[in-house]
C-alpha cells in the first residue's frame, strides 16, 4: 500500500453549500487553477446538473485545470451522469462521484426505497456510468449510521459494477474518531480490493468539531483517499479542512508514516484567495491559517520562542507560504512588479483583459494608499472575479451624516447602460445606503450579517465589509472593500444582490 495519501478537494462543491458561499463560474475557476497549482490529486468542480451557471463552472474548470482530475457530482440518475459528462469532457483527467443514501432513515423517508432496490439502483447507474467514465467514485450517503452489513454489500456492488473509489461518508458529522477507523477497518478486511484496486476514500463532517480527527483516524486504519476542503468551508459546520488534515500528516509523520503531495507552502495563499473570494472570513485562532496561529502574547511564550522558537511552534510560517513579505507595492510600481507579486501569491488570472482590469484597481488603490499589502491585492482580486457583469454598480455615493443631523445617502447606480439615482435616509449611513440602494432596485431585504474588519495595517488601510443578506428565505453573502468604509458597505450589499440576481436569472 502507497504511503501517499489522496486529497480530493470538494470546495468548490460540498464547500460552496455554505450559506453565503456561491460562486460564480470565473470565481470557481480561478480557486481551482489555485489547487491545482497546489497538487490536488482530485477537484470535485460541482454539481453540473443543478444549474447553468453549475454547469458552465465544471466546463471551464475542465478546459483549464492541467494536472488534477476533474469531478462532477451526480445523483443515481442518468440525466445526472450525462450532465457531468457534457461539463467534463474537455478535462484531461475526468472521474464521477454518484451517490446513493443507504442509511435505513434516508432510505425509508428519503428514497423510499427497499434496500434491494437501492442495490438494484447502484448495480444499473455505475454500468450506465461506465460507457462515459473510466474513473468512478460511489459514495453510500450517510454511510457512518448504514448497517454495517447493508454498506459491504452496497460497496461490492459498486465494485462489481465498475466502480474505481469507494467513499464512506459521515454525512451528518455523527462518528466518534475511535468508531469510525473500526468501520474502516472493517470494511478494509471484508473487501481485499482495497488499497490494491480500489481506492477507498472518507468524508467527514465536522458537526461535532471532529471531522479532522475521524479523516486521520481512517487513514490510520486504511483508507487511502481523503476528502476535504480549504478553510474547512460546507454546508452546517463543515468539513475536514485540507490545511488541517495535510499539516497533521506533515507535522506527526513519524505517528502516520503517510503524506500528500500538496505544496504545502501554497496553503496560506490560496486559503486568502477562498476567502476574499466568498467572504467567509476564519476565526482568528483557526488552526494553521488563522491570524493568531504563529503570534504569542505569553511573556513566558515569548520568552520561549525567542530563545528556540520549537519550544511553542510546531509548525515554521514559512512552510504554508506564511512569511513577512508582504509590503511590495506602491503608487511606482508597474505591471510588472504587480504581476509577479501575483504569481507569487500563486494567483494566475486567466486573461490579459482581466489582468489590465486588476492593474488599473490596484494602481487606483496605491493613489489612495501609500502602501499595497498582499491583503489588499487578495481583495483586489476577489472583487475583480465576484464582479456580476451584468449586475448592478455602484458610481457614486455621498453621505450627509453627523450626531444632529438625519443620515441620508445619495446615491448612482449602473446596471449595463442605464443610469440610477436615489436618496434616502436611515438610522445611520450605512442604513441610509441600503435604503437608497433598495429605493431603485426593488428587492425586500433583510440585512441579517454586517462585518467590518480592516484589511491591513496603518490609518488609510482598506475597510473590508461582509454581509448576510436575507433575500426571499435564502441567504446571500456579499464583501467589498475600500479605504471608504461606507463605501465598502454598499458595495457588499450590492454583491450580495447582485447573487440573488444571478441565481434568480438561471
Amino acid at each position: 500500500m502507497s504511503n501517499v495519501i489522496k486529497i480530493f478537494d470538494t470546495t468548490l462543491r460540498d464547500g460552496e453549500q455554505s450559506p453565503g458561499a456561491a460562486m460564480n463560474a470565473l470565481q470557481k475557476l480561478e480557486v481551482a487553477k489555485a489547487l491545482d497549482r497546489m497538487g490536488v490529486d482530485i477537484i470535485e468542480a460541482g454539481f453540473p446538473v443543478s444549474s447553468k451557471e453549475q454547469m458552465e463552472g465544471v466546463r471551464l474548470i475542465s478546459e483549464t485545470v492541467t494536472n488534477s482530475i476533474v469531478v462532477g457530482l451526480a445523483r443515481c440518475v442518468k440525466g445526472d451522469v450525462d450532465a457531468v459528462y457534457e461539463a467534463t469532457k474537455s478535462a484531461k483527467k475526468r472521474m464521477l462521484h454518484i451517490f446513493i443514501a443507504t442509511s435505513p432513515i434516508h432510505m425509508e423517508f428519503k428514497l423510499r426505497k427497499k434496500p434491494d432496490e437501492v442495490l438494484a439502483t447502484i448495480d444499473e447507474m455505475i454500468r450506465y456510468s461506465k460507457k462515459y467514465f473510466d474513473l468512478i467514485e460511489f459514495s453510500a450517503e450517510d454511510a457512518s449510521r448504514s448497517d454495517f452489513d447493508f454498506l459491504v454489500q452496497a460497496y461490492k456492488t459498486a465494485i462489481a459494477a465498475g466502480a474505481t473509489t469507494i467513499n464512506v461518508p459521515d454525512t451528518v458529522g455523527y462518528s466518534i474518531p475511535e468508531e469510525f477507523g473500526s468501520v474502516i477497518a472493517r470494511l478494509c478486511e471484508a473487501i481485499p480490493q482495497f488499497g490494491k484496486t480500489v481506492d477507498l476514500s472518507v468524508h467527514c463532517h465536522n458537526d461535532l468539531g471532529l471531522a479532522n480527527a475521524n479523516a486521520l483516524s481512517a487513514v490510520k486504519n486504511g483508507a487511502t483517499q481523503v476528502e476535504c476542503t480549504i478553510n474547512g468551508i460546507g454546508e452546517r459546520a463543515g468539513n475536514t479542512a485540507m490545511e488541517e488534515f495535510v499539516m497533521a500528516l506533515n507535522t506527526r509523520f513519524d505517528y502516520f508514516g503517510k503524506k500528500t503531495k500538496i505544496d504545502t507552502t501554497l496553503i496560506y495563499s490560496t486559503s486568502k484567495l477562498l476567502t476574499h473570494v466568498t467572504g467567509l472570513v476564519p476565526a482568528r485562532n483557526k488552526a494553521i491559517v488563522g491570524d493568531n496561529v504563529f503570534i504569542h502574547e505569553s511573556g513566558i511564550h515569548q520568552d520561549g520562542v525567542i530563545k528556540h522558537r520549537e519550544t511553542y511552534e510546531i509548525m515554521k510560517a514559512e512552510s504554508i507560504g506564511r512569511t513577512a513579505d508582504s509590503l511590495v507595492l506602491g503608487r511606482h510600481s508597474g505591471m510588472n512588479g504587480f504581476k509577479t507579486r501575483l504569481d507569487k501569491l500563486g494567483v494566475k488570472l486567466n486573461s490579459k483583459e482581466q489582468l489590465d482590469d486588476a492593474f488599473k484597481r490596484f494602481s487606483e488603490l496605491a493613489d489612495a494608499k501609500k502602501e499595497v499589502y498582499d491583503d489588499d491585492l487578495f481583495v483586489i482580486i476577489g472583487d475583480l472575479l465576484g464582479t456580476v457583469r451584468e449586475g448592478w454598480f455602484l458610481q457614486y455615493l455621498n453621505i450627509n451624516s453627523g450626531n444632529t443631523i438625519i443620515p441620508t445617502a445619495t446615491i448612482k447606480l449602473t446596471k449595463g447602460s442605464e443610469v440610477f439615482q436615489a436618496a434616502a435616509t436611515g438610522d445611520g449611513p450605512v442604513d441610509a445606503v441600503c435604503n437608497a440602494i433598495d429605493k431603485i432596485i426593488g428587492i425586500e431585504t433583510s440585512l441579517s450579517e454586517y462585518i467590518v474588519q480592516g484589511v491591513s495595517s496603518g490609518k488609510d488601510a482598506q475597510g473590508e465589509v461582509k454581509v448576510s443578506v436575507s433575500i426571499k428565505g435564502s441567504i446571500y453573502s456579499g464583501r467589498g472593500a475600500s479605504t471608504d468604509v461606507i463605501e465598502a458597505s454598499g458595495k457588499a450589499y450590492l454583491n450580495a444582490i447582485n447573487k440573488y440576481c444571478m441565481i434568480a436569472a438561471i
